[in-house]
């Protein structure tokens, strides 16, 4: 039986450990800071917070190119000969980087693509998925794994409240940011993924330790979670005391297993320090 290897991009935030676990391969994006291109996770997050306090200026971020994409599924080919590599990408609706992955795959045989539509804890929770799908079952076909990670994409939800509404602004992925003018110094927008698109839902106030607390609520109540496992996002600078908290309420509400994810650079630019997120699958 042929190897199944699964890939993603760096900005599903997918924690090195599980993607040394699982053998995950992990194409990196870009980060454009002071007229210098940084592949996603060559430097520091905390370098992004520094320079824009430095500067004021928000650094831009860019896909992976095709030409990287036909690097990329080469060197894994050469890691692991003769491999079925299925992709799970970064939301089509908000960065081109997985079309450069479709067009990269035409040079290559038995490459799957699946678009997540989904990035950060949301992504990696459809990678994960199917990681631990594939340990439990080595010998799956890889048409039967692709059906069961597509059936389970739309029912991988995120919701997050970035830590800064200058770098959500600056970000320009949302798609009503034009909601949020005029109210950015008094509310704390909940965004989520709806068919791929990064939206503006609720909006709380007052400080992130009631705001985040607020969320859990609303997305356990909306959502009907697999309680098996939950994922948290978190930006450099969130309190250690939210995150205490979320602990505790998320095993009050019955969840088995928790794990925290560090938002890399990608994320981080366009979300600021600070800010607080939740993924999980629908039953």
């Amino acid at each position: 039986m042929r190897r199944i290897i699964l890939s993603t991009e760096s900005g599903a935030d997918l924690p090195g450990d599980l993607a040394e676990k699982y053998d995950v391969q992990v194409v990196p994006m870009h980060i454009i800071m002071d007229g210098k291109d940084y592949l996603d996770g060559s430097l520091p997050v905390q370098d992004i917070y520094d320079y824009y306090g430095r500067t004021k200026k928000i650094p831009s971020t860019t896909s992976t190119n095709a030409h990287e994409y036909q690097e990329f599924f080469a060197t894994i080919r050469e890691n692991f000969p003769d491999c079925i590599i299925i992709h799970i990408g970064y939301t089509s609706k908000a960065s081109s980087s997985f079309q450069n992955a479709v067009i990269a795959a035409k040079e290559f045989e038995d490459v799957f693509l699946i678009d997540a539509l989904n990035v950060t804890g949301g992504l990696a929770a459809i990678v994960l998925y199917a990681a631990k799908s594939l340990e439990k079952e080595p010998d799956i076909e890889p048409e039967t794994l692709v059906e069961k990670i597509e059936a389970i994409v739309p029912k991988s939800r995120l919701a997050f409240i970035p830590g800064s509404l200058e770098f959500l602004k600056a970000g320009g992925r949302v798609s009503n940011m034009a909601s949020l003018i005029g109210a950015l110094l008094k509310i704390k927008p909940c965004i989520e993924l709806k068919d791929g698109k990064l939206m503006s839902t609720k909006k709380y106030r007052g400080k992130m330790s009631g705001a985040s607390e607020k969320l859990l609520s609303d997305y356990l109540n909306e959502f009907n979670i697999d309680r098996e496992q939950l994922y948290f996002i978190y930006s450099i600078g969130l309190d250690e005391t939210i995150k205490q908290r979320m602990d505790e309420v998320a095993k009050e509400n019955g969840f088995q297993n928790i794990k925290w994810i560090q938002a890399g650079g990608m994320i981080s630019t366009h979300s600021g320090a600070g800010g607080f997120g939740i993924a999980g699958l629908e039953e």
